[in-house]
């Protein structure tokens, strides 16, 4: 059976401004903007190409267990480009404070860039440039 990753929740202090920050500054699509419960709002962004979103609001801690994360706690979140390059240009023009790639070393998949949301969640992406022609999960060779 296959298990998909789909939603990530992200823990925000203000819905309005990080739902401008991700769609205006990082580029995601809004899919859900609506209240689901009486005072209960989702917003739910997905990032170009991508099949996992993250959604941003209080409901989404009500029903998991475990305490509430504090916004700004979470660290490492990550996107995959197959052109690091293209993806620095093209957010500095939409205004995001992205880091300049820094390339760990020459094989494919260790250059990365990084950038913080409002609340300060962290953000990497990656360059996978096999990715532009091959799915990650066909392209990674399993290790013997």
């Amino acid at each position: 059976m296959d298990y998909t990753l789909e939603v990530i929740g992200v823990p925000v202090s203000d819905i309005d401004r990080a739902k401008e920050f991700y769609e205006s500054k990082c580029g995601f699509h809004v899919d859900i903007d609506a209240e689901v419960l009486p005072g209960v709002r989702i917003v739910q962004l997905t990032p170009p190409g991508s099949g996992c979103s993250i959604m941003l609001g209080d409901a989404i801690w009500e029903t998991t267990p475990g305490p509430t994360p504090e916004p700004g706690s979470y660290h490492g979140l990550q996107l995959c480009v197959a052109d690091i390059k293209q993806a620095h240009a093209e957010l500095l023009a939409r205004g995001l404070d992205v880091s300049e790639p820094v390339q760990y070393s020459e094989q494919d998949g260790a250059t990365f860039m990084y950038f913080t949301d409002p609340d300060g969640n962290g953000w990497a992406i990656q360059e996978y440039r096999v990715r532009a022609k091959t799915p990650l999960r066909d392209a990674i060779v399993p290790s013997t």
